[in-house]
């Protein structure tokens, strides 16, 4: 029988613990989702790890799913739609950026199960924001759930300074258990 040397072993178990710990937090930050404007995608009460460092290491993504400060007390969880420099505008149910019709297929379950038409009301950027493009260091994002969404239709860009990271697992209800990695 193999004997341990439990002197050697309980150091190296203390230091991946206070290493877990220190990286779990500079890292990565959990969230609760509060209400239904991301779903199908996120539900009320899922739980989030948001990837805090990511957006030091590469550019936001079009269609990356974010947490935010929306302001001094509340995160808000959307979805990026519009990218510095981008041209924005709905029209019939279809996304164009830049001028070029852009699939979203992350909405089409939810489209097709809609009894409301159009799902998301036509919009120009210019109708809601007073500008033609994004502006730089800016973001125009929106909840999954287009017509029960408070996001960038009403509030307008939101800044990259504001941002806190990615959202990259979803892991409760562990039936919605699912990763984000990449797209």
């Amino acid at each position: 029988m193999k004997k341990y040397n439990y002197r050697r072993l309980v150091p190296i178990v203390i230091l991946a613990v206070v290493l877990a710990v220190i990286l779990r937090s500079t890292i990565f930050a959990s969230y609760v989702v509060d209400g239904e404007s991301m779903e199908p995608t996120l539900y009320d009460g899922n739980l989030l790890m948001v990837n805090k460092i990511v957006y030091d290491l590469k550019d936001v993504d079009r269609f990356d799913v974010i947490v935010f400060h929306a302001n001094k007390e509340e995160d808000y969880v959307k979805r990026v739609i519009g990218l510095p420099g981008d041209e924005i505008e709905y029209k019939y149910d279809q996304l164009y950026v830049n001028s070029e019709k852009v699939k979203e297929k992350f909405l089409d379950s939810y489209v097709q199960a809609s009894d409301s038409k159009p799902f998301t009301q036509n919009f120009t950027l210019k109708e809601i924001t007073g500008k033609q493009k994004v502006p730089e260091g800016k973001l125009f994002v929106m909840g999954d759930n287009r017509q029960d969404s408070l996001d960038s239709r009403s509030f307008g860009f939101i800044s990259t300074e504001q941002l806190v990271g990615k959202v990259d697992v979803t892991y409760w209800p562990l039936s919605k258990t699912k990763l984000s990695f990449g797209k």
